[in-house]
């Protein structure tokens, strides 16, 4: 008797998801602040907010109390009952939301923010606080002031000096607007003292750069009128007066642009023969 073969399960190997990811050869970091720098700033800006008056006013949240806090308050006295009803008339007097509203919208204020604000191309200044975790989440706006050519720098407690000021938790990240009003001496004051920003392949704007390429130009284009004599000249002359004289006889005809339909007939393709496959 032949002995029956089983059939074994062989085991499948796991198949590994690879993925590919590109690495940046080049370190993008924010330049370094002085220290006299960093005091003045944050000097400035603490002054201004607080002659300003900006300052974010929050909705008071209702604590929930326990059921044994409940019943002791409504057997309580009456002189009780009525420092609370005091306190609420107070709270309610102060609307909730931005003091200003003018001087808000001269700001761009948190992260999400300067971001949109710097694509749409509207500030003069960025400041951005260091003490954000991971610094991942502000490495994109030095490329983005670069390419807007906006000043930007990192001051360090940027978050600790004015959050308490306007009134909030923290500011990670501090633009100003190009229709400040409010804003604009100081804004004089600190953009000289902000550090240019150094990106590989992106060029930072300046004023000399361009006067050394005007300059250049006109020494080569002098240098070029120079060398010519004054036949070549004349000629060049004689060439562009018929280039014109030609021009002139010129007629133009206007463009005539054909609607290209794909299959105007509708003709449908005939089905593909399915193989029928012999055992």
């Amino acid at each position: 008797m032949a002995a029956a073969s089983g059939k074994g399960s062989i085991r499948k190997a796991k198949s590994f998801t690879v993925k590919t990811s590109l690495n940046n050869p080049y370190a993008i970091n924010w330049s370094t602040l002085e220290r006299d720098d960093m005091h003045f700033i944050l000097h400035t800006l603490e002054e201004r907010f607080k002659h300003v008056g900006l300052q974010k006013i929050e909705n008071p949240k209702k604590k929930k109390q326990p059921f044994s806090k409940r019943q002791t308050k409504e057997k309580g006295t009456v002189d009780n009952d009525e420092v609370p009803k005091q306190k609420g008339t107070e709270i309610s007097q102060k609307v909730p939301g931005w003091t200003p509203v003018h001087i808000r919208r001269q700001l761009a204020i948190g992260i999400n923010e300067v971001t949109r604000a710097l694509e749409k191309n509207e500030l003069l200044l960025v400041l951005v606080c260091k003490s954000v975790k991971p610094a991942m989440m502000t490495s994109h706006l030095i490329q983005l002031s670069i390419s807007r050519d906006v000043p930007a720098c990192q001051v360090p407690r940027l978050s600790d000096s004015i959050a308490p000021v306007i009134g909030l938790k923290c500011v990670l990240a501090l633009g100003f607007k190009k229709n400040t009003e409010a804003f604009v001496d100081e804004l004089k004051a600190i953009i000289p003292r902000v550090p240019s920003l150094h990106v590989p392949w992106l060029q930072d704007k300046t004023k000399d750069s361009l006067e050394d390429t005007e300059c250049e130009t006109l020494e080569m284009q002098d240098t070029s009128v120079l060398e010519t004599s004054f036949e070549e000249l004349t000629k060049n002359k004689r060439k562009l007066v018929e280039c014109q004289q030609d021009t002139s006889a010129v007629t133009l005809q206007p463009l005539k642009i054909k609607k290209l339909i794909p299959n105007p007939n509708k003709i449908r393709k005939p089905p593909k023969n399915k193989k029928n496959t012999v055992k």
